[in-house]
């Protein structure tokens, strides 16, 4: 039954998505449409209205997971940028040419964390506290949204088999985006997340971080950008790149808290952690 209405659920999107296609390919002259992941939705968001209101260029966003977008721009052969929620979604894209390997810039850096309800109720302080009997948990799904890739990551670098084994029994969930992956916890639908340290600052009222130990965390992540192989006017794609990295474009994301240069993420992290780079899933946890 829930993979019934998860495959009603993605068909209906790719029809909308598909739609939205349709209306921009309709429309003349300079248009921009972007397929970005969700984890940076809400400056994506301001930065996108700030780049229309600067240039009056219109743009179109289509948000999800990561995999799951760059799915529809491959499906459609549209687009003019991808923005994917990590380095390993861009990885692929890259592998299959689907974008210019030469224009992928890192905008903003992200660590990964335990998203906890606010006033953390079951009392989680710890990853291992994740496999303890009555906790709600759930992650993204790990084949398509970056966040869940990174957690699966974790859990695989931290626990054992038994520990493992008790965290998937805890695991309610599997959210389809970043921005789901938030609002499992400010909807009190879970106990906890693996998440971004962000997500806090999306709904600071209802959502608390739990750092993981800094020897705990596999990579730092990072949000690329990149210009699309399909887009009909590269030089307006990278107006678009340019504005994000400019001063007016990182102060955006700087207001949502967002990790601007590699030395504030290193604050969470070992000093040789890793950044970016792709993460092969196991067998066990693959599904398609």
């Amino acid at each position: 039954m829930i993979s019934f209405i998860r495959y009603v659920f993605h068909l209906s999107l790719t029809i909308a998505i598909l739609f939205v296609i349709s209306l921009h390919t309709q429309s003349a002259s300079a248009k921009l449409l972007l397929f970005a992941g969700a984890a940076s939705k809400p400056a994506t968001e301001e930065v996108v209205k700030a780049f229309q209101e600067k240039f009056k260029i219109p743009a179109d966003v289509i948000f999800g997971g990561s995999g799951f977008v760059l799915s529809q721009m491959k499906l459609s052969r549209r687009g003019d940028i991808y923005f994917p929620g990590s380095s390993d979604f861009m990885e692929v894209a890259k592998r299959e040419g689907l974008v210019y390997p030469e224009s992928e810039k890192i905008v903003v850096y992200l660590v990964p964390a335990i998203n906890v309800q606010k006033g953390n109720p079951k009392r989680i302080s710890s990853l291992k506290d994740l496999t303890k009997n009555g906790i709600r948990l759930a992650i993204a799904n790990p084949e398509m949204v970056c966040v869940g890739t990174y957690a699966l990551e974790i859990i695989e670098r931290n626990l054992n088999s038994q520990e493992k084994e008790s965290l998937r029994r805890n695991l309610v969930n599997y959210t389809e985006s970043c921005e789901k992956t938030a609002n499992v916890i400010s909807l009190r639908a879970v106990d906890a997340v693996i998440g971004w340290r962000v997500f806090q600052y999306w709904d600071p009222e209802r959502i608390e971080t739990v750092f993981l130990k800094p020897e705990e965390i596999p990579r730092i992540g990072c949000i690329p950008v990149a210009i699309s192989k399909f887009t009909q006017d590269r030089a307006l794609a990278q107006k678009f790149v340019d504005f994000i990295l400019s001063p007016q474009g990182k102060s955006i994301f700087r207001k949502y808290n967002y990790l601007m240069d590699l030395q504030e993420a290193r604050r969470f992290t070992k000093p040789d952690t890793p950044v970016g780079g792709e993460y092969v899933l196991p067998k066990e946890w693959r599904t398609r």
